[in-house]
């Protein structure tokens, strides 16, 4: 029998009991995939990470996996709640690193800035990739799939698009904040615009005309991996800051906050950055508890 430590995070968030729940597991090596599954399993969150210091690497390595056993990479919760967790335990992850920040998600570089002004709840950004819009999808089979009325999906100035940086996701325009509330996930419809076109979830959101704190409202649905809703989701949030930039809604280098989550009672705030490196995806994390598990 081994026994790991593990942290659980509140994510996108300076507050606990606020933004999505994280499970942080310390390893010396990567592990089986069936206890990787087994764990994300018992914990039961939509995401779970397990994190160890590369010195080959000169790198703190990131592995995320959900309950169902699916493998999540690119930069969003999983990776946010994994760098701060190390940062709150002091481990030390960049000393051997000389001019950029940065972590390795299974196999991926993935850029990072640190900002450690409130030091209990660091504010963590990562880079993605530019996006690229890939595909569109009828308003009518959207609003099927999330029990909606077709006028309530926009399809003029923003429409359904395929968006992906190094996540894919259909960006999902939404009339107001009623609409956003009404959405309903018919799953088996979901799932089967998901595979026809070629992307993992729904990132429904609708622009805050009259809100000075926040460009969008959003919220995040992925049955298609075990995810009913997820109350943030940074993997999505870069997709859709590329698309509203392309789209004339964003300006290039410059801060925006998407709200998340407020409908199932865990609201989060995730930052974006659209500039000409790529998108930048930030927010703070919060550690709740810790203990040890056994394997």
């Amino acid at each position: 029998m081994k026994t790991y430590s593990y942290y659980v995070l509140d994510v996108f968030s300076n507050v606990r009991y606020k933004g999505n729940p994280l499970a942080v597991v310390l390893t010396d090596s990567d592990l089986d995939t069936a206890s990787y599954a087994d764990i994300a399993r018992e914990f039961g969150y939509s995401e779970t990470s397990f994190i160890y210091y590369s010195k080959r690497e000169k790198a703190l390595k990131v592995r995320s996996f959900t309950p169902t056993g699916f493998e999540v990479g690119g930069a969003g919760h999983n990776l946010l709640g994994a760098v701060a967790a190390a940062i709150l335990i002091e481990l030390d992850i960049f000393s051997g690193q000389e001019q950029t920040q940065f972590v390795v998600m299974k196999d991926d570089v993935i850029d990072l800035s640190i900002d450690l002004s409130v030091r209990k709840a660091p504010i963590i950004g990562m880079r993605q990739s530019p996006a690229s819009i890939l595909a569109t999808v009828p308003r009518e089979d959207v609003a099927r799939a999330l029990s909606l009325d077709a006028g309530q999906v926009l399809s003029e100035d923003l429409y359904p698009a395929v968006v992906s940086t190094e996540a894919t996701h259909l960006m999902v325009p939404l009339k107001d904040t009623a609409a956003l509330r009404a959405a309903t996930v018919e799953k088996k419809l979901l799932i089967k615009i998901a595979e026809h076109y070629g992307f993992e979830g729904f990132y429904c959101f609708t622009i805050l005309d009259s809100d000075p704190n926040y460009l969008a409202q959003a919220r995040f649905f992925n049955p298609g991996i075990g995810i009913d809703e997820d109350p943030a989701t940074g993997s999505a949030a870069g997709p859709l800051a590329g698309y509203l930039q392309q789209m004339g809604y964003v300006k290039p280098a410059t801060d925006y906050q998407i709200l998340q989550g407020v409908e199932i009672g865990r609201p989060s705030v995730i930052h974006f950055n659209a500039g000409p490196d790529g998108i930048w995806i930030s927010g703070s994390a919060v550690i709740v508890m810790e203990g040890k598990i056994h394997i």
